[in-house]
C-alpha cells in the first residue's frame, strides 16, 4: 500500500514535493518495522534530503527525519550514528522550538533510549528525567507520553537492579495506561509485562 501510494505521490506531484518525502518515509518505517533495515536506510536518506532541499537545514521536520534514520541507525546497533543524529535532531528541536516543547521531550527519551541499550545508564538517567518533567508540564499527569515516560525510567532502574525504584514508577504507568486506553491496550500489555518481569528479577 505504502509503495503504491509512493509511485502515485512520484507520478501526480513530481519528484519535488513534501507529500513525497512523507510517502518515503512511511516507506522506511514500513521496512524498518519489519527488519528490512537495508531497504529502509536509502529511504530515509532520500526522505531527508529532499525535505532539507524544499524547507532549508533548520526546520523540525529535518529534526523528525534525523530522528528517524538515527532509530534505524540504533536498530541495526550502530550505536555512533545513531547518536550523532540524535544529537543534532535534539539541538534542532531546541534551537526552532525552544526547550519547552513535548518534541523536545520525545527527542531527549530517544536518546536515552539509545544511552540505555548501551548500558550507559549515568547518561540516560538525567535524559529520562527531563523528558518526564517535560511531559508532565507540557501535557499534564494524565497523557499516554507521560505513562512511556514513567515506564522508559522504570526499566533503567530495573535494568540496573533498582527494583524498589522501578516498581512505584511501573505501577503509576500501568494505572495511567489502563485509565487512559484500556487493559487490552499494547501499550498497557507491554508495560505489564515489564513489571512482571521486573519482580520476578527481583525475587528470584
Amino acid at each position: 500500500m505504502y509503495l503504491q501510494a509512493l509511485e502515485l505521490t512520484k507520478r501526480l506531484l513530481g519528484d519535488d514535493h513534501s507529500d513525497l518525502a512523507i510517502s518515503l518515509n512511511n516507506l522506511a518505517l514500513l521496512y524498518s518495522s519489519q527488519g528490512r533495515y537495508s531497504e529502509a536506510e536509502p529511504l530515509y536518506l532520500q526522505a531527508l534530503e529532499l525535505i532539507k532541499s524544499l524547507l532549508g537545514d533548520n526546520h523540525p521536520h529535518v529534526a523528525t527525519s534525523l530522528n528517524n534514520l538515527a532509530y534505524l541507525y540504533s536498530s541495526q546497533g550502530r550505536y555512533e550514528k545513531a547518536e550523532l543524529l540524535y544529537l543534532q535532531a535534539l539541538e534542532l528541536y531546541k534551537r526552532l522550538l525552544g526547550d519547552d516543547h513535548p518534541d523536545v521531550a520525545r527527542s531527549l527519551n530517544n536518546l536515552a533510549g539509545l544511552y540505555d541499550s548501551q548500558g550507559r545508564y549515568s547518561e540516560a538517567e538525567p535524559l529520562l528525567k527531563q523528558a518526564l518533567e517535560l511531559r508532565k508540564r507540557l501535557l499534564a499527569d494524565d497523557h499516554p507520553d507521560v505513562a512511556e515516560s514513567l515506564n522508559n525510567l522504570a526499566g533503567l532502574y530495573s535494568s540496573q537492579g533498582r527494583y524498589s525504584e522501578a516498581e512505584p514508577l511501573f505501577l503509576q504507568a500501568l494505572a495511567l495506561n489502563k485509565r487512559l486506553l484500556g487493559d487490552d491496550h499494547p501499550n498497557t500489555i507491554t508495560i505489564r509485562a515489564n513489571l512482571q518481569r521486573m519482580r520476578e528479577e527481583w525475587h528470584q
